[in-house]
């Protein structure tokens, strides 16, 4: 057993108690040492982005004051979805550590298949939308800030 994935298997019971979201939980780890962890908070909160990974990661940064998590880990208690995969990634966790599969939360009712079936439409140029209509418009209006930021010395890239 790993101590970090213990306590993220803990907040994942401990939330199930609460009802204040799915059963998850996550912690995230830097030098040995938790600095943030969460559970997901969608119920609770009325927010769908609270899933404990963002949760987890909101309160690591707070706790460095930092928006760069590198160098630090993630321990979740289920495979994250593809929106906690993004915010792993832009956040710069290099390494995450699951416990239970995408389709053991599939099998209790959180099924992601059909936003990787959709990522996988987009990266092929087909949409389907019965799940997002995108459409683009005003680029020619919206170009002109990305300019001005492409043009600032002062900038903080991420």
């Amino acid at each position: 057993m790993n101590k970090f994935m213990d306590v993220a298997i803990d907040l994942s019971d401990d939330n199930f108690d609460k009802n204040y979201g799915g059963p998850f939980g996550a912690c995230i780890v830097k030098d040995g040492e938790i600095i943030g962890k969460g559970i997901n908070r969608v119920i609770k909160d009325n927010d769908p982005t609270a899933h404990a990974e963002v949760v987890a990661i909101r309160n690591a940064c707070k706790k460095i004051n930092s928006h760069d998590l590198s160098g630090c880990e993630i321990y979740t208690s289920c495979y994250p979805c593809p929106m906690c995969l993004s915010a792993i990634i832009w956040s710069n966790i290099k390494k995450v550590y699951y416990a239970n599969t995408k389709e053991d939360a599939a099998n209790i009712g959180f099924r992601d298949d059909f936003i990787y079936e959709y990522i996988e439409e987009l990266s092929n140029d087909k949409e389907d939308k019965r799940v997002l209509n995108l459409k683009s418009m005003n680029r020619e209006e919206a170009i002109e800030v990305f300019k001005r930021y492409e043009e600032d010395k002062d900038k903080i890239v991420y």
